[in-house]
């Protein structure tokens, strides 16, 4: 870069006068318009100053320009005048002023990696040369620059052994925990044993923690790990690193500022403490177990896959090494720790650890893998069917599972409902509190678990002896709440239970054999008369279902796939968002690949059915020109499903284009798509509802945003076909329930079923709930009301009785009916003005 002659002359004559504050200015100025790396700075300025600038001035310029950096009053200015003072201290060979080090260092320390790593070098290196400390938050600079294989040099490795500092990085939550609690401990130990110095146990614990660079801990490792623990105590070192683990994860004490290359630097784990963080783990699992030893490895696994934008899940190693050691473990905690992320979990490399722990525990115990998730399922203390009673002296906590929800209820001496636990009970059973406590967080975390596990139960093609059913299902006091909620087939008839025994649809109290075969109810095995039957018997007996069972959308061959005859057409050419489809298709048991922006080839959305030989596929291609930062599509085009035997060739497409065809080397005719009418129906029906649903959540005429067409108004049309469109199974299942829901509600007399629509006849205007999409039309002319959903649910009217959980559509389809039925009464702005 060069500069006009003035300036070099301007900065020539200021050498010749001998005006070094002068000088000091006006390279200053420069520094302040520049901004970059001086080495490729403006070279003839910079060639001015080594040629002409006297031996004696040149550390007099050097403080000068410090001294310009600390009158300059913004931070930009600042920094740049710091650089520029750096590099002529590099440029003169004389030592960097003191507090020129100290600015420096300060700067470093507020970042993931150094912009300018040899600067960084430099002034580390002149610190320590001179005896002054280097803190741990730059420490854990040069660490973090020393993981990033392009800035690594042997300079910096060097450096690094000479900085003495933490064994862990601060700047995060747990670090900081398991760094002061460690010096506090060793301090404790050394003043007890008259040493000032100390031991420093706990810190080589920590130490050894951050050597566990391989995948898995070797047996050598883990002979030197149990020597570590044994300095400590194994069971003191348990309780802390279950301490610190709690602590993962929870926002940074040290707010880094955020820079291009890593703007989500505050999301990320620091990549030394997540070596650390392995170790901890793994020495964790050659500790005695304690109550709260699964519990903290469950937590720390979903934690470390939290998804941070641009990154993906932030740390799977941690988790994985989090699952490792539950699988250590072997205990009853751990292994229904591991049932419970096998439901929960949808990164597939961690998934595909737990189900090799999974199967390799079912091995070890001569069962199936979905016997050994049955039995490992804990009661968590419950006595009874959802209810646990806990005596706390004169007072009592009630734990109790009600529907979806868990409660925790205590009561004073008096037999009073008290909002918390009374005062002598916090102070004389802290610990037993606690614990209550965390079995309500757990006993929720694994309802859900359970609920999907038992939705998956449809094509899993399962079947119990009574029983066994009984004991693993019916009576289990945590899996019995949802089980009670369900319609079993035994004996060939459908079952439920209500009023404290099992009944038949005609509330017949029914006693089974033990060796009757019992089985999940699925619809499609059923004539509509026994569906309309157990669907009475549900509402006759209040029974809120944790997910469609009797009300299960069904999917019959239609006539078009008849024709079709190897392939549906019927979720075709929809607008999808990626991100959203790719993580729900996770959460349904699909494989799927984030599509980016690429000349690449993927494979579909794939659903494997090992149960019943076969491959579901749901085509799919990236659409449009919207992109993530990272390069992946925003959104999806669909295309057909087809099936294929599980092991047929696989398809794939350009990430663009679509046209799937078999990997190179295949052909189509070996193992092509399987004729749809030899699809079994339950497979068919559940294949279609899952894409049903993909479409039903994912779409983007779903987003209220989207009324415009989206970026340049493209997918106009779409948005409006698909808001106020034909209804999707899913649609007509929630007509049918509205139609049975509305008379009892205080809103009925103003409400009619018409169609795909709901109508509200409100006193200012009439309006159209689309049954699909929960869109609003309003009178005269069906224009669009924007009316966005609460992000925290909506809430049911009084009455209302639902029966089954999870469909927020219907939810927030009966809060617009309420609201638009008294359409006088709006307040809100965003929603008046639209009236005008």
């Amino acid at each position: 870069m060069q500069m006009g002659p003035a300036k070099t002359a301007e900065v020539r004559a200021y050498i010749a006068s001998g005006d070094i504050d002068g000088l000091a200015g006006c390279l200053a100025d420069i520094a302040k318009g520049y901004g970059g790396d001086w080495k490729y700075g403006p070279v003839d300025v910079v060639g001015a100053v080594r040629e002409e600038l006297a031996d004696a001035d040149r550390p007099r310029l050097v403080d000068a320009v410090v001294a310009e950096s600390a009158r300059a009053t913004e931070d930009t200015a600042r920094t740049r005048c710091s650089d520029l003072a750096l590099f002529l201290a590099r440029l003169f060979k004389v030592d960097a002023p003191v507090p020129l080090l100290g600015d420096v260092l300060a700067r470093a320390s507020q970042v993931w990696t150094f912009q300018y790593n040899d600067q960084l070098l430099q002034v580390v290196e002149a610190q320590l040369d001179r005896g002054l400390p280097v803190s741990g938050h730059v420490l854990a600079v040069l660490r973090r620059t020393d993981n990033e294989a392009y800035r690594r040099s042997p300079q910096l490795t060097a450096l690094l052994a000479r900085v003495e500092g933490p064994v862990l990085s601060p700047g995060e939550a747990w670090a900081d925990l398991a760094i002061a609690d460690a010096t506090a401990r060793d301090a404790a130990a050394g003043d007890a044993a008259g040493d000032a110095a100390g031991d420093r146990a706990w810190e080589r614990l920590l130490a050894y923690a951050a050597t566990a660079q391989a995948s898995k801990p070797s047996q050598k490792w883990e002979r030197a790990g149990r020597a570590v623990l044994d300095e400590v105590g194994a069971d003191r070192a348990a309780a802390a690193i279950v301490t610190w683990l709690a602590q993962v994860g929870r926002p940074r004490p040290l707010v880094l500022k955020a820079r291009w290359d890593h703007d989500n630097a505050n999301d990320q784990y620091d990549p030394h403490n997540a070596v650390a963080l392995r170790g901890l783990v793994w020495l964790l699992a050659l500790a005695p177990e304690s109550p709260h030893t699964a519990r903290a490895l469950g937590n720390l696994t979903e934690t470390a896959l939290r998804k941070v934008s641009g990154i993906g899940p932030v740390s799977p190693k941690v988790a994985n090494a989090a699952v490792y050691a539950l699988s250590r473990l072997g205990s009853e905690a751990s292994v229904a720790q591991l049932a419970r992320l096998s439901s929960k979990l949808t990164y597939r490399g961690t998934l595909k650890e737990v189900g090799a722990a999974l199967d390799a525990r079912s091995t070890a115990l001569g069962m199936t893998r979905a016997e050994v998730e049955e039995l490992a399922v804990p009661n968590y203390g419950l006595t009874e069917v959802g209810r646990h009673v806990e005596q706390f002296g004169a007072a009592s906590a009630e734990l109790a599972v009600s529907g979806g929800t868990v409660t925790l209820t205590w009561r004073n001496a008096a037999g009073r409902t008290v909002k918390s636990p009374p005062a002598d009970v916090r102070r004389d059973h802290a610990e037993r509190v606690a614990e209550l406590k965390a079995s309500a967080k757990d006993i929720a975390k694994m309802l859900t678990a359970q609920s999907e596990r038992l939705d998956r139960q449809f094509l899993a093609r399962r079947a119990w002896r009574f029983d066994q059913w009984r004991e693993r299902f019916l009576d289990h006091p945590l899996v019995g709440t949802l089980a009670r909620r369900l319609l079993w087939t035994i004996d060939g008839r459908i079952h439920g239970f209500a009023d404290g025994a099992l009944r038949t649809l005609d509330d017949t109290a029914a006693t089974p054999h033990a060796e009757a075969p019992v089985a999940l109810w699925h619809p499609v095995d059923s004539a509509p008369e026994e569906v309309a039957a157990a669907r009475d018997w549900l509402e006759r007996h209040l029974v809120t279902q944790p997910f469609r069972q009797a009300h299960r959308e069904l999917y019959p061959l239609t006539a078009a796939e008849e024709t079709t005859g190897t392939y549906s057409n019927r979720y075709a050419g929809h607008l999808l968002r990626q991100h959203q489809f790719h993580a729900l298709a996770a959460v349904r048991g699909w494989a799927n690949k984030l599509r980016l922006a690429v000349d690449d080839e993927y494979p579909p959305a794939t659903r494997l059915l090992p149960e019943w030989g076969l491959r579901a596929e749901f085509w799919v291609a990236g659409h449009g020109q919207d992109t993530t930062p990272s390069g992946s599509f925003l959104h999806l085009g669909t295309d057909q499903v087809r099936f294929y035997a599980i092991d047929a060739p696989v398809n794939l497409a350009h990430a663009d284009h679509g046209g799937y065809q078999p990997r190179r080397g295949g052909t189509a005719a070996a193992g092509g798509p399987l004729p749809l009418d030899t699809v079994p129906p339950l497979v068919f029906s559940e294949v279609m509802r899952d894409a049903d649903l993909f479409i039903g959540v994912s779409s983007v005429g779903n987003d209220p945003e989207w009324a415009d067409g989206g970026p340049g108004g493209h997918h106009r049309d779409y948005w409006a076909s698909y808001s106020v469109g034909e209804l999707t199974a899913t649609a007509v299942t929630r007509r049918e329930l509205l139609a049975r829901l509305l008379p009892r509600l205080a809103i009925g007399p103003r409400c009619e079923l018409d169609g795909r629509f709901l109508r509200v006849t409100g006193t200012l205007r009439t309006y159209a709930i689309h049954l699909g999409s929960g869109n609003v039309l309003m009178s005269p002319n069906d224009r669009y009301l924007c009316i966005v959903p609460k992000a925290g649910g909506e809430a049911l009217p009084a009455g209302a009785y639902l029966p089954y959980e999870g469909d927020r559509t219907l939810s927030v389809i009966l809060s617009k009916a309420m609201l638009l039925a008294r359409d006088d009464l709006i307040t809100d702005p965003a929603i008046t003005r639209q009236f005008a």
